[in-house]
């Protein structure tokens, strides 16, 4: 790597080219793989030796671990994403008898990593790629040795949250570092933390101006319940939360939610049962009860556009 081959200190980009990965996957390796790092007024230095180190000891070939229960066994193993309608049809599923379900909220990041072990059946993820156009697709090609199914789940509206009446005149994300407003934010690791990463990025602030920026939680009703409250000013988060609590929202983008399917499960009873309820009149009355979601591609395999997939 001819960038940054002189400097002790590297960026955020010059990690992502020396590793050959996109930048949004190497703020994952820093939370959860122990990327050496260092941040400095907001912004991420990596120690050049450590790094080094690092990718010297780093473990490639992790053992699959996998569970051995088919989920054609009563019991449905889902991690990944937080979403409101989705805990729905979990309740749902279990409701019609055809299972149990556990939900681990790891966030997206930390559903591709228990997929990638064998810990789940399905993933749930929705990271914005670096083209800022789709979704999942490259984050799945650079974590899993194996391309999965993707099957879409819902379209859903990702913005800020704020105070009813918006007090404090909240209109952009620039306004986020204004003298008065707190936040509070979601986990790294999450596509909400990304895409919210994303848009401080080409706004003229950084993340070391805004009040609240390190305070986290785990879920999007979490992040409304502390602006309802009043202990935050605005959070990110999907518009069904304000929908439900009566806040006032601030759109930023619609974003895809998939569900991540290992291939060799795929065709199990379980995971069929779970795609097929996707197609039912209760389903479809379930996501017409909230604000923020589009359903139009619910239950539909997804395929990406000109991009080859590690097979």
């Amino acid at each position: 790597m001819s960038e940054g081959k002189d400097n002790k200190y590297l960026t955020t980009r010059e990690v992502a080219a020396f590793l050959n990965i996109n930048e949004k996957m190497v703020y994952y390796l820093v939370n959860d793989k122990g990327l050496p790092a260092t941040k400095i007024t907001g912004k991420w230095l990596f120690p050049r030796r450590l790094v080094e180190e690092w990718l010297e000891t780093h473990v490639l070939n992790c053992q699959r671990t996998g569970i051995d229960r088919s989920s054609n066994d009563g019991i449905l193993l889902m991690a990944g994403s937080d979403d409101l309608l989705l805990q729905k049809v979990l309740s749902l599923y279990y409701k019609k008898g055809m299972g149990t379900v556990f939900f681990a909220n790891l966030g997206s990041m930390g559903g591709l990593k228990s997929l990638r072990l064998g810990l789940c059946h399905i993933g749930t993820c929705h990271l914005l790629q670096d083209d800022n156009a789709e979704y999942n697709f490259d984050f799945a090609k650079e974590e899993l040795d194996r391309a999965p199914v993707f099957v879409n789940f819902s379209k859903r509206e990702q913005g800020i949250l704020l105070q009813k009446g918006n007090p404090k005149g909240i209109c952009s994300v620039v306004d986020l570092a204004k003298k008065g407003v707190r936040i509070v934010n979601r986990q790294l690791g999450t596509g909400t933390r990304l895409l919210l990463d994303y848009e401080i990025s080409r706004s003229e602030i950084s993340s070391s101006q805004i009040e609240g920026y390190q305070r986290e939680v785990s879920r999007h009703m979490d992040a409304g319940l502390e602006v309802l409250s009043g202990r935050a000013d605005a959070a990110p988060a999907i518009r069904a939360v304000a929908g439900l609590l009566d806040l006032d929202f601030l759109p930023l983008r619609w974003e895809r939610y998939d569900l991540l399917i290992a291939r060799e499960r795929f065709f199990e009873k379980g995971i069929q049962d779970f795609i097929g309820l996707l197609h039912e009149k209760e389903f479809r009355d379930l996501a017409a009860s909230f604000t923020g979601y589009d359903i139009s591609l619910c239950g539909k395999m997804i395929f990406p556009d000109n991009l080859k997939m590690k097979e």
